[in-house]
């Protein structure tokens, strides 16, 4: 009997974990949850396109049920066709604004929090020159004049790749370059990517959420023979973590 009695308990916890995780999925529209608060403008946008979507999707389809239960042909009845009008100019109108009001409320939505994204303030509290080449990651922190670097190889798992340490609750700029073919820096959890091209300097800057964690990241451009194998982390820690980081990377030096 105690056997069964806590294999029922771990039974229940399992399944409310399994519960809230798919409840918290279902909220977030099947994305990741993010560290950034780009990525929660991010999130705000994918939701808001997935309200508008199912919305106009349910429109759409309640007028072709209204049309074929309304205006199907009726049995014994001498016309074949409902009556046929030149034009219905209320409903021309209507087919005509709304799509055009629609459109103008996606650009606004996504020109905002797409200038939101790619702002670069120049303040940010750590600045990470992140170096894509074949196949693998050279990270470089510079934290207020000290600096950590971390290169990588090409590994099976994201948790065997370089990991890329940063504090929570701070800017962070990072510098993209590329010295062999395009590359992609992606970490799922930022909810964005930015490609990594030779001669091009890209950046982006985000600031993280107070958590901590280690997430996935990877290279989301096909780049040669071991793109698959161009795997990374980021480890969020709180500040006195990141700055004995930083202090015992810059002291290994």
């Amino acid at each position: 009997m105690p056997r069964a009695a806590a294999l029922a308990l771990l039974l229940v916890s399992v399944t409310a974990c399994s519960a809230e995780n798919t409840a918290g999925e279902w909220s977030r529209g099947g994305m990741t949850e993010g560290i950034t608060k780009q990525a929660d403008t991010v999130q705000s946008l994918w939701n808001g396109s997935w309200i508008a979507a199912l919305a106009t999707g349910l429109v759409v389809w309640g007028l072709i049920l209204w049309s074929v239960a309304f205006h199907r042909k009726r049995k014994n009845s001498k016309e074949s066709l409902p009556p046929q009008v030149r034009y219905n100019l209320p409903i021309e109108i209507l087919y005509t604004v709304v799509p055009i009001i629609m459109v103008g409320v996606f650009f606004y939505f996504t020109a905002r929090d797409q200038n939101y994204i790619n702002a670069i303030s120049g303040k940010a509290d750590v600045k990470v020159k992140v170096e894509g080449f074949q196949w693998s990651w050279r990270f470089t922190t510079d934290y207020n004049g000290k600096k950590a670097e971390v290169v990588g190889t090409p590994v099976g798992d994201y948790r065997e790749g370089p990991q890329l340490v940063l504090p929570a609750g701070k800017k962070v700029e990072f510098d993209l370059v590329s010295p062999d073919v395009i590359h992609s820096f992606w970490v799922p959890a930022f909810h964005f990517k930015r490609d990594v091209i030779p001669g091009v300097q890209n950046k982006f800057e985000v600031e993280t959420l107070n958590k901590s964690g280690v997430f996935a990241g990877r290279c989301a451009e096909l780049c040669g023979t071991d793109h698959s194998r161009m795997l990374f982390s980021v480890k969020l820690v709180p500040q006195n973590e990141f700055d004995q980081y930083i202090a015992s990377q810059a002291g290994a030096q």
